[in-house]
C-alpha cells in the first residue's frame, strides 16, 4: 500500500487531492475487508480533526492575512531600494529575509510577495531574473527547516513524533543546527548559484501580442456597406471581435447577426495590431485609435493601448483557475481582463487557438491585458500570482495589525504559554475580528489539496506504525547500515529522505519517514530526537526538481527555467546541506 501511494504521489497528471482521497479510501477498504488487530476503518476519520491538520490550516489562514494586507510591504520596499543601489548585497539581503520569514510563515506567501518585487527590479536594472528567482525560492525552503511551524512538513513530523514516542519539540529546539547548515546553503545560493544558472528569457516578455482598442470607420466604397454583421464576420473568418456599433453621435446599433452595416458606421474592435490592419484591408475600412478619430492609423500615428497593461499570471494550487478552464471560471467577466496567450510549464511551446477551453494546471502562465485597476484588483484578490512590474503590492491600514497578530502567534507558542495549535486558532480569530481577512479569504486559504494530502499522509503513517510496516522498513535500513557508526546511519537517513522528497510529496515522505526513524533509533539504541530532526531537514531539501515543492513550480514559471536548471543548482546545494548536517547534527546531539 505504501509503495502504491508513493507511486501515485509521483504522477502529476493525477491531482494531489485525488491521490490523497484515493489513498484514504483504499486504506479504509483494506482494513474493512481485512481486519488487523484493533485497527478500525473509522480510525482514519480521526485524522480530519488531527491537531496537526488544524494547526496547519490555522497557520495558512493567518498567513493569508499577512498576504492580503501587505504587512511585509515595507520589507519589499527596502529590498527594492538596495537592488537598485547595491545588487550584490541586495541578493544576500533577499536570501536572508526570505529564509528568515519562511521560518515562521508558509513558504508560498513569501514567494508570492517577493516574485513581483524581484521581477520588477530585474527589469529596471537589466538583470536576468533567472539569476535571482531560483536562489530566492530555494532560500525559503532552507528557512522553513528552522522551526516547528516553518512548514507543514515540520508540523506533521513533530505531531507524529509526539503521538508515537511522546516526544515534544519546542519551536526552536533544532533551530541552531539548521542555522549553521543553512548558513552554508545560503552562502552557496549567494556566491555560487547565480554563476551556475544560465540566462533565461522571462516567459512571453516583449514578444507577446498586445490587444488594441480601435475604431474601424466604414467607407462607402469598401466591402462592408450593405453587408450584414454575420457576413462581415465571415469575411474575417469569424476572427473579428466587435464590441459595439456606432451609427451617429448618439445612436448605437445592437450587434445582431442580421443588422446591416451602413457607410459611416464605426465598429469598435479590439485585437492585435496585425489583425486590426488585416481587418482594415479586408473590409475596405479606415482604422483609427479610439481616442483619436481624426488621424488614421499609419506609421506616423501608431496604435495606442491607452492605459492598458500586460501582466503574466501564474496558476497556483487552490486558485480559482486551478484545474478549470477560463470559460468555466468566467475569467474575463469576473476580472475585466482579456487572456492573450498561455505558457504551459510542462510544454516547450505556447498554446494557440481557443484559450478559454484549455484546462489550466499548476505553474501555467497566462498573459493577460487590461487596465491598471483590473490588474491591481487581480493582484490584491490573492487568488493568483501576478508577475507584473507596474502593479503595487497590496497594502491596507490593517497591515500593522496583521503583523502584530502573527508576532503574537509566534511569541505565544515560542514561550510555551500556548500550544501552537491554540495560538494559531487565536490568530485566525483575531484576523477575522480585526477585519484583516474575511471569511472568504479564510476559505480560499484552506484548499482541498492541502487538506487531503495531510489526511492521507497521517493515515498512511498510522497504518505503517500499527501494522509493523515501519518496523520492517527500519529493520531493512538497519541491516544495510549496521556496520556504520550512528552518525553515518543518521547521515544515511537524511540522504534517503532527501531522495524521497524530490520524487514524492514532501509531506508524504516525512510521514512515511517519521515512524521509520523512530524505529531505527530504538533498534540501534540511539536517542530519537536527532533522527526526527534528520527526517525534518531531509524532507525539506526539495531542491533538485521543480516538482519537489509547489513553490518550485512558481519559480520555474516566473524565471523561464528548465528542469535541468534545478538539477544544476539543486544537486550541489543538496550535497552542501547534506554534508553540513552530517557534521553538525552528531556534534549538536552528542552522538
Amino acid at each position: 500500500m505504501t509503495g502504491l501511494a508513493m507511486f501515485l504521489f509521483t504522477k502529476d497528471r493525477i491531482p494531489l487531492e485525488t491521490t490523497g482521497l484515493g489513498v484514504l479510501v483504499l486504506l479504509i477498504l483494506m482494513f474493512f475487508f481485512f481486519p488487523y488487530k484493533n485497527i478500525q476503518p473509522t480510525d482514519f476519520f480521526v485524522n480530519f480533526g488531527h491537531e496537526a491538520l488544524v494547526t496547519i490550516c490555522a497557520l495558512l489562514i493567518v498567513a493569508r492575512g499577512i498576504e492580503t494586507t501587505g504587512a511585509l510591504q515595507p520589507v519589499a520596499s527596502i529590498m527594492a531600494k538596495y537592488w537598485l543601489e547595491k545588487p550584490t548585497f541586495a541578493l544576500f539581503l533577499t536570501l536572508v529575509i526570505a529564509a528568515g520569514a519562511s521560518a515562521f510563515l508558509n513558504n508560498t506567501p513569501i514567494v508570492v510577495m517577493l516574485l513581483p518585487v524581484l521581477v520588477a527590479v530585474c527589469i529596471r536594472t537589466h538583470r536576468p531574473p533567472s539569476k535571482v528567482l531560483m536562489p530566492m525560492g530555494l532560500a525559503t525552503l532552507i528557512g522553513g527547516m528552522a522551526t516547528t511551524i516553518g512548514t507543514s512538513t515540520n508540523l506533521l513530523v513533530v505531531a507524529i513524533a509526539f503521538d508515537i514516542a511522546g516526544l515534544r519539540f519546542g519551536m526552536f529546539d533544532f533551530a541552531l543546527p539548521v542555522l549553521i547548515a543553512g548558513g552554508a546553503g545560503l552562502l552557496f545560493l549567494w556566491l555560487v548559484a547565480p554563476r551556475l544558472l544560465p540566462v533565461r528569457k522571462p516567459l512571453m516578455s516583449d514578444t507577446s501580442p498586445r490587444l488594441f482598442s480601435a475604431v474601424l470607420y466604414i467607407n462607402e466604397d469598401g466591402f462592408a456597406p450593405g453587408k450584414t454583421l454575420s457576413e462581415i464576420r465571415a469575411k474575417t473568418e469569424n476572427r473579428i471581435r466587435i464590441d459595439r456599433i456606432q451609427r451617429t453621435e448618439s445612436l448605437f446599433v445592437a450587434k445582431l447577426p442580421s443588422v446591416t452595416i451602413q457607410p459611416g458606421d464605426r465598429l469598435y474592435v479590439k485585437d492585435s495590431a496585425e489583425r486590426l490592419k488585416e481587418f482594415e484591408r479586408a473590409l475596405g475600412a479606415t482604422l483609427y485609435n479610439v481616442s483619436d478619430g481624426e488621424h488614421p492609423i499609419s506609421e506616423e500615428v501608431p496604435l495606442a493601448t491607452e492605459g492598458q497593461q500586460l501582466a503574466e499570471v501564474v496558476i497556483t494550487r487552490g486558485s480559482a483557475l486551478h484545474h478549470r478552464t477560463l470559460n468555466a471560471a468566467q475569467f474575463s467577466n469576473r476580472y475585466g481582463l482579456v487572456p492573450l496567450a498561455i505558457h504551459r510549464v510542462r510544454s516547450a511551446q505556447d498554446v494557440s487557438g481557443d484559450l478559454g477551453t484549455i484546462r489550466l494546471r499548476t505553474g501555467d502562465v497566462l498573459l493577460v491585458q487590461g487596465s491598471r485597476d483590473a490588474i491591481r484588483g487581480l493582484r490584491e484578490s490573492g487568488s493568483m500570482l501576478v508577475l507584473d512590474a507596474t502593479t503595487d503590492l497590496p497594502h491596507t491600514k490593517r497591515a500593522p495589525v496583521a503583523l502584530a497578530i502573527i508576532i503574537g502567534v509566534v511569541a505565544m507558542a515560542a514561550t510555551g504559554l500556548m500550544p501552537i495549535s491554540v495560538s494559531a486558532l487565536c490568530g485566525v480569530a483575531m484576523m477575522l475580528i480585526t477585519g484583516c481577512i474575511q471569511w472568504r479569504d479564510a476559505g480560499d486559504a484552506l484548499n482541498i489539496p492541502v487538506i487531503m494530502i495531510i489526511v492521507a499522509s497521517l493515515s498512511l503513517g498510522f497504518a505503517l506504525m500499527e501494522t509493523g510496516g515501519a518496523d520492517f522498513i527500519a529493520q531493512i535500513f538497519v541491516f544495510v547500515t549496521q556496520p556504520l557508526p550512528v552518525p553515518l546511519i543518521l547521515s544515511g537517513l537524511i540522504l534517503l529522505m532527501t531522495i524521497l522528497t524530490n520524487v514524492v510529496s514532501n509531506n508524504a515522505a516525512a510521514v512515511i519517514g517519521t515512524p521509520v526513524a523512530i524505529s531505527v533509533a530504538q533498534q540501534i539504541g540511539a536517542p530519537i530526537e536527532p533522527f526526527i530532526v534528520a527526517v525534518i531537514v531531509g524532507a525539506n531539501m526539495s531542491f533538485a526538481t521543480p516538482i519537489g515543492y509547489h513553490t518550485n513550480l512558481l519559480i520555474m514559471s516566473a524565471g523561464g527555467y528548465r528542469f535541468a536548471d534545478f538539477l544544476r543548482v539543486g544537486i550541489p546545494l543538496t550535497l552542501v546541506m547534506w554534508i553540513a548536517f552530517t557534521i553538525v547534527l552528531p556534534i549538536y546531539y552528542g552522538l
